[in-house]
């Protein structure tokens, strides 16, 4: 089954019309996207969008041979002129399925928001799911193992991509291609980052897939160090790599620290931000958790690990730190980065950046900096990837 992309790009486009953002600005050449459509086998056209025809012949292609032509979530603004000899667009009933004289069969699947999804299955029994812009599957009953390839809204919407891994409808071979792009995210080597870390690509408007060929497919790093300075944004880095991922683990290593009004509204901010599916557990004692299977593991924060870890051997006074505390503090610091090279788990940890600083006033704080950099560096060299987030901004260390 070859599947072409007319466009790639939000209902409306990229960049937006009259539209001023940076992300706009940029979305030039290839980066710049027209309203997402898709031609299957030449056969199958699905959403119509204004300048199909013209799209299709940029890429090879004609609409000529289109016997169905099916739209997946309703379009605002003037109707779309149908090319001549092009069959009237319909939208199927959620959970109808329609068998085109070609051999494809398509099933409407139900979306939790407005709009259809699509999925194909084409005449060699390879599998597609189409999803709607803004939209996730509200559910998935067939059972039929994953799909050869997966076109979505992967930006706007990461946690259908959880939703079809909880589900098996995306295995490690599923072609995750990301369409209905908007200005959410810069163009160019930022999106690429972004959605390869969730296991996804981007192709330009006009590529043409075979659906089962999956040698393109990024591989999803396993072990992810996240650094930054206070309110740089490294916590909203580390939680969007993992969101398209179903039953997050988030080690919270801060503890509860009760009657302080300043932490728990803290706490409370970050909770909100987490997909519901996720879970919370408060502890410091990573190293079985390391060890076992499971779901993706989020560690916020290593450098609040750092100081539990301090606090247990007394390391803030000089004479315990010379008696022994510095060697038992190593001997842990060791023992987890073992456990960070041996686990089998998805793994993002978050770390605060203090080295670039002031220089504390005090032997406890110069102490604290020099170990807190010691622990980033032994954790970051197990590490597949490695970012540093300045204002918001995540800059590629490694990876």
């Amino acid at each position: 089954m070859e599947l072409t992309l007319l466009g790639t790009g939000a209902p409306v486009g990229l960049p937006r019309p009259d539209c001023p953002c940076s992300s706009c600005a940029t979305a030039l050449g290839g980066d710049a996207r027209a309203a997402t459509a898709l031609l299957v086998d030449g056969t199958l056209l699905l959403d119509l969008t204004p300048g199909a025809a013209f799209a299709a012949a940029r890429a090879g292609h004609t609409l000529g041979g289109v016997r169905q032509v099916l739209l997946s979530h309703p379009h605002d603004g003037p109707a779309v002129e149908v090319p001549a000899g092009l069959p009237g667009p319909v939208r199927v009933p959620d959970g109808s399925e329609l068998t085109l004289l070609t051999g494809h069969r398509v099933r409407a699947v139900p979306m939790d928001a407005p709009g259809t999804g699509y999925a194909v299955t084409g005449p060699d029994g390879r599998r597609l799911l189409y999803l709607p812009p803004g939209a996730a599957p509200a559910g998935l009953d067939d059972g039929a193992g994953s799909y050869a390839m997966v076109v979505a809204d992967v930006v706007g919407r990461p946690d259908a991509l959880a939703k079809l891994r909880a589900a098996g409808a995306v295995g490690p071979t599923t072609d995750v291609i990301a369409v209905h792009l908007d200005h959410d995210v810069p163009p160019g080597p930022e999106l690429r980052r972004r959605l390869a870390a969730a296991g996804a690509r981007a192709v330009p408007d006009g590529t043409t897939l075979d659906v089962g060929v999956y040698e393109d497919v990024p591989d999803v790093p396993r072990r992810t160090l996240v650094l930054g300075g206070a309110r740089s944004g490294k916590s909203v880095e580390a939680e969007r790599r993992l969101e398209s991922f179903p039953n997050v683990l988030y080690l919270a290593t801060g503890g509860t620290r009760g009657g302080d009004d300043e932490w728990a509204s803290r706490v409370s901010t970050h909770r909100e931000r987490r997909p519901g599916s996720w879970r919370t557990t408060e502890t410091c004692d990573l190293v079985p958790l390391l060890a076992e299977e499971g779901p993706p593991l989020l560690v916020d924060c290593l450098s609040l690990w750092l100081t539990d870890a301090m606090d247990s051997v007394n390391a803030w006074d000089d004479a315990e730190w010379a008696g022994g505390g510095e060697r038992a503090l190593r001997a842990r610091v060791e023992e987890l980065t073992a456990a960070v090279r041996g686990t089998r788990r998805t793994l993002v940890a978050v770390s605060n950046e203090v080295g670039s600083g002031i220089v504390p006033a005090t032997a406890s704080g110069r102490r604290y900096r020099d170990e807190l950099g010691r622990l980033n560096a032994g954790f970051g060299a197990e590490c597949e990837h490695l970012l540093l987030v300045v204002a918001g901004q995540a800059l590629v260390l490694r990876g």
